[in-house]
């Protein structure tokens, strides 16, 4: 006993200087941080969430302590207090080894919803040794301003008194740190970020040739300069399923027709606007059955199914422009710069749309809006309905659309009381629809008005689900009847689950084809079929051209061989 009592006084007066609510906290939001959330996460991606999470937890209980000494409150300190913390403390140590070695079963749920194989262990002495250096790193940051704070309000006391020199300390000190963060770092991390993807942009495939065919942009016939268009682009001009191959699943077929307008390839919106409707004429876009104005996501990725997918229906007689907006990808776009596809959606608009109107009715084509992801943000933003009310566009397919989507929200707030807001029916669905996987197929094609708004969004797409606000309140798809591709034990803590769908959306497209922010072939053509009533297909055809989608591996239509990228 006397060996020991020296080592317990130790550990004692040792904890006295820690603040035990901050560690408490802190490894009670590590725990939490454990549990299941929208999509699955490598052990390395959760240490480094987990010791974000038990920063924040931290952070949150040094204030709380300090709070209660400001009011004048205390604690008187004695042995049973000291061993009353150290019990706490304690608790909160078995509590995270105890979430740890079940951190493998849960990370084992989220992937049985979306039937991918289960991990043999998530490592959970990895996670908790990784978990130290972003909590370490954080946590010595966030010393440096109390510190900050201290020197400030030492200096303020010399003309104000102590409480009102420390309330000026923090509000210098906080605005220093946020002019540092936003006006100094993040800034130079953005603009570092876009210099990188435009470099990227403008060398891959810098030694490609260019198409032959003169129909295609950047061909030597094109108004569009190949060296203006970067690897995205060159994607989607030259892929996609050509005529025979077209034949091969529909019968006769024409060649499709893709415009492209990089962002290098004219100087402003509207030059790379009416760019594009003089690329449209030259090829004769406007001669089409079906004209798509396509934004794409951030980097100038237009996805192959989404296109693909009508083309085929059509029997090529389809004609698609996009134009890009930004280097960046989506997330980095979302987070830094969620409006900077909105003036190019609008400018594309009403450049081809002025043309559009002036065409006789029964000679024009039909005209619809798409995008995923960020350009679903920007194509919703691409005219207003008084705009168009009168001569209406015939629909949009809008996928993953952003949770800062303002028209996207809109819908979901006002949407039919009886319908979750993973599912949101809005007043009769003549107008506006929203689906996803499990209800696309068996949607009833009766209805529709004479504009179709067509929402195809994943109950599992963190993209579409986060929100500002999870850090205090419990979301709405997370009440009442659970979506069939969200973990039944995915629950909401304040402060952790925000983070964790943080992270969800930087792994938003790791996901399995079908959940996430990867949207599938067939979900693309179930949401055609239904927009667009292609003509001439048997419900028996459609089946059997449903089938020939793989839902898997790299998105290839296995049976023709295309969607190739």
């Amino acid at each position: 006993m006397a060996a020991g009592a020296p080592f317990s006084s130790r550990l004692l007066r040792a904890l006295d200087r820690q603040p035990t609510t901050g560690l408490l906290l802190g490894l009670v939001l590590f725990s939490l941080s454990l549990t299941p959330s929208l999509l699955p996460r490598h052990y390395v991606l959760q240490g480094l969430l987990s010791g974000c999470v038990f920063a924040a937890g931290y952070g949150i209980g040094v204030f709380i302590e300090w709070l209660w000494a400001y009011l004048g409150f205390s604690i008187t300190q004695t042995r049973v207090t000291r061993l009353a913390r150290l019990v706490l403390v304690a608790g909160g140590v078995i509590l995270a080894s105890v979430f740890l070695w079940h951190s493998t079963g849960w990370q084992n749920v989220t992937r049985a919803v979306m039937d991918m194989p289960p991990v043999e262990s998530q490592q959970p002495l990895w996670v908790a040794a990784i978990a130290v250096l972003p909590a370490s790193l954080l946590i010595a940051l966030g010393t440096l301003i109390v510190a900050g704070v201290r020197v400030v309000s030492r200096w303020l006391m010399r003309l104000v008194p102590k409480r009102a020199a420390m309330v000026g300390g923090m509000i210098v000190v906080g605005a220093l740190f946020a002019t540092a963060v936003d006006g100094v770092l993040l800034r130079w991390t953005l603009a570092a970020a876009d210099r990188f993807y435009a470099d990227l942009d403008r060398l891959s495939g810098i030694y490609e040739a260019p198409p032959a065919d003169p129909a295609r942009s950047g061909s030597a016939a094109s108004l569009i300069d190949w060296d203006t268009i970067g690897r995205d682009a060159r994607v989607y001009v030259q892929s996609g399923p050509t005529r025979d191959e077209i034949a091969a699943l529909a019968g006769s077929a024409m060649a499709p027709l893709r415009i492209y307008v990089g962002l290098r390839s004219a100087e402003t919106v509207e030059g790379r606007a009416a760019l594009a409707l003089a690329e449209m004429d030259r090829v004769g876009a406007f001669e089409r059955s079906v004209l798509v104005l396509i934004m794409p996501v951030g980097t100038g990725w237009v996805d192959p199914p989404a296109i693909d997918t009508l083309e085929v229906l059509h029997r090529g007689d389809v004609a698609s422009v996009a134009v890009q907006y930004s280097y960046l990808t989506s997330w980095l776009s979302l987070v830094s710069e969620p409006d900077v596809g909105v003036a190019t959606a609008q400018a594309l608009f009403s450049a081809v749309y002025a043309r559009w109107t002036a065409m006789p009715p029964e000679a024009r084509p039909k005209l619809y809006l798409h995008g995923l992801s960020l350009g679903a943000y920007s194509s919703q933003a691409s005219a207003t309905l008084y705009e168009i009310l009168g001569d209406p566009f015939h629909g949009a397919l809008w996928v993953g659309p952003p949770f800062a989507s303002p028209n996207w929200r809109n819908l979901v707030t006002t949407r039919n009381p009886d319908s979750p807001r993973w599912l949101p029916r809005i007043g009769d669905g003549s107008a506006v629809r929203f689906a996803n996987h499990d209800t696309l197929r068996d949607a009833d094609a009766t209805g529709w008005g004479p504009v179709r708004i067509l929402y195809l969004q994943y109950p599992s797409d963190p993209i579409v689900f986060f929100e500002p606000a999870l850090l205090y309140r419990q979301p709405e798809w997370l009440r009442g009847p659970r979506a069939p591709d969200v973990a039944a034990r995915l629950n909401w803590y304040p402060v952790v689950t925000f983070f964790q769908l943080a992270l969800d959306m930087a792994l938003a497209q790791t996901s399995p084809i079908g959940f996430g922010h990867v949207y599938a072939p067939t979900d693309y053509l179930d949401a055609w079929v239904a927009l667009t009533d292609p003509p001439g297909w048997t419900p028996e055809a459609l089946a059997r051209l449903r089938q020939g989608f793989a839902r898997e591996g790299d998105r290839t239509l296995i049976e023709a061989g295309w969607f190739r990228r």
